[in-house]
């Protein structure tokens, strides 16, 4: 259910009730896209059944799920039809729109194609676990998450959130562990896996990705000593759950691993929802505060980032060159 993960902490005094939260999203159900409308942005009831509820609660975690419509013209099509209309004035008229009869132009051109264009659809799903303040989120990319943060506090009398700081930045701790000797280094629970994007701080941004590559070795260790450090990193948690943990700390290509969906006892034939989401966040609750510990704890509010020492580009280092596996493509890869 949660592929990619974002976390937030939820502000003290935000304790509602489930059918406060009802009550706050219906004047915000989702309705398609008008006929001359570029987006609209609702809740949807979350386990897919029309007219259900708009928050469902299971073993007290609570989801919800936001739906955002676009309909988009290419923006060439746009300019042309303009130039078009333009040219037509001109051969009228004798003279040249200015700046602002052109913006308008533009304008009324896209509204005349909007009805043509053909609508897509994204939602995010939304886990809240007030029992830990927490809140997670579906969300791929920080625009999509501020799509959602912005829907609910619209919504949400009282709801404060902020993205989890860590006493550790993700980034010190990642190069901490491709540079432990042994695996015996790393963390409790978690395992470096066989992937890691490693980028340059310098002017060249010189980067380096490695897929499905052994990491506690060499070569990668003389990359980072040389100045490289991971924006990316594979781990897995526990042997059940497998993630790329960012220097942004996010959790993207979330994988359940072999044999711990039939953990939820669920017949296929029968509606997985609430089996679902209790497995997905019995196991996700623990492996963000697995992840947290291992990052130095959560940091309080304005306390500073503990200082990290990074490797020295001028230490001494194993001559070698990159294996294969490793590229330079920023494009995204299999999940390892």
């Amino acid at each position: 259910m949660f592929k990619n993960v974002m976390v937030y902490r939820i502000g003290e005094g935000f304790a509602p009730t489930l059918a406060d939260v009802q009550a706050a999203l219906e004047p915000m159900q989702f309705v398609e896209c008008g006929a001359s409308q570029e987006k609209s942005i609702g809740w949807i009831p979350p386990r897919g059944e029309a007219h259900g509820p708009l928050v469902e609660s299971v073993a007290g975690q609570w989801i919800l799920k936001l739906m955002i419509e676009t309909k988009a013209v290419p923006g060439n099509v746009v300019r042309r039809k303009a130039d078009e209309r333009i040219a037509e004035i001109e051969a009228a008229t004798g003279r040249k729109p200015g700046k602002k009869e052109k913006r308008d132009l533009m304008d009324d051109v896209l509204l005349s194609l909007l009805p043509q264009a053909f609508a897509r659809q994204s939602s995010v799903l939304v886990w809240m676990d007030l029992d830990n303040q927490r809140l997670v989120l579906n969300a791929g990319s920080q625009g999509k998450a501020d799509e959602v943060m912005s829907a609910l506090m619209n919504v949400m009398g009282g709801l404060s959130v902020a993205l989890i700081q860590t006493v550790t930045s993700p980034q010190a701790a990642m190069t901490q562990w491709l540079l432990a000797p042994t695996p015996d280094e790393w963390p409790a629970d978690l395992t470096v896996e066989r992937e890691t994007v490693l980028k340059s701080t310098g002017e060249d941004a010189a980067s380096v990705r490695f897929t499905r590559h052994h990491l506690a070795n060499d070569d990668v260790r003389k990359h980072v000593l040389e100045g490289k450090l991971p924006t990316q990193l594979a781990l897995s948690w526990d042997g059940r759950v497998a993630f790329v943990l960012t220097d942004t700390l996010q959790l993207k290509k979330v994988q359940y691993l072999d044999g711990v969906m039939d953990e939820s006892g669920t017949d296929k034939n029968e509606d997985r929802f609430d089996a679902d989401v209790a497995l997905s966040t019995g196991l996700l609750g623990p492996l963000i505060d697995s992840l947290i510990e291992a990052l130095g704890g959560e940091m309080t509010l304005g306390e500073a980032a503990a200082d990290q020492a990074l490797p020295n580009p001028t230490r001494t280092v194993v001559n070698s060159t990159v294996a294969t596996g490793a590229t330079a493509s920023d494009d995204e890869d299999p999940p390892f």
